[in-house]
């Protein structure tokens, strides 16, 4: 059970936590498609093929594994990877990932965030916590967090308690006095709770459980919490 006095700081999950992921990722993939098409045809021809694509990017993964937890320099690789393969300038890379990355920050939130926000914020320093690599600063939301610490920045991704042990120091609080939000099982409520914090599993879909190990609350919307906390 949720012990609300014990909470002093809380770190959020960004990425089908307040916005879904997919539909941007999908807007940015057709953006630097489309760009690619006018720039680079023979490299968008390349990356038409699903297979090749993801080849392309398992190469720079094995190759490159110092970019583990870098999911931005992980794609603008790939892309001057496939440039180098179709022989275009792979000096385009950085254009072309910039086409993508615009787009990949431009969520649609879902529609309790903002309150939500809103809510938490004004009662409690929060950290932003993520694995991937949105900027909170493009999609406008920064003046809600106080910190924000991403797996690209540190170099180690969630569920390594490290990076949940970095969020609460950025806050200068300890993980026992911290409460992680966040819609995945393993990533944000198993990793939470292993780095001591208390958990929220923002369980949209209805999902089952399906570990021993359980959340301190579960909710299906980020309402649902704040209406919880503020009771």
């Amino acid at each position: 059970m949720l012990d609300l006095k014990r909470i002093k700081a809380v770190t959020l999950d960004l990425d089908d936590t307040l916005w879904p992921v997919w539909p941007a990722i999908e807007r940015a993939e057709k953006a630097l498609e489309n760009w690619l098409s006018t720039h680079a045809p023979m490299t968008a021809a390349l990356f038409s093929n699903v297979v090749v694509r993801n080849e392309i990017r398992a190469h720079v993964v094995r190759t490159r594994p110092e970019l583990k937890h870098d999911m931005g320099a992980i794609r603008r690789e790939a892309i001057r990877l496939a440039l180098y393969r179709s022989r275009e300038n792979p000096l385009l890379a950085e254009q072309g990932y910039e086409i993508f990355f615009a787009e990949r920050n431009r969520v649609t939130l879902f529609e309790d965030a903002l309150q939500a926000l809103e809510f938490l914020s004004a009662r409690f320093p929060v950290v932003a916590l993520s694995n991937g690599n949105a900027d909170i600063e493009r999609i406008g939301l920064q003046r809600y967090f106080r910190a924000n610490v991403s797996a690209q920045a540190f170099g180690v991704g969630k569920p390594d308690p490290r990076i949940f042990h970095a969020a609460a120091g950025a806050v200068d609080t300890v993980p026992e006095n911290v409460l992680h939000i966040g819609d995945d099982a393993m990533l944000d409520v198993l990793g939470g709770l292993n780095a001591g914090m208390q958990t929220v599993w923002l369980n949209r879909a209805a999902s089952e459980w399906k570990h021993a190990e359980k959340p301190h609350i579960t909710v299906g919307s980020l309402t649902e919490l704040c209406d919880f906390i503020a009771a």
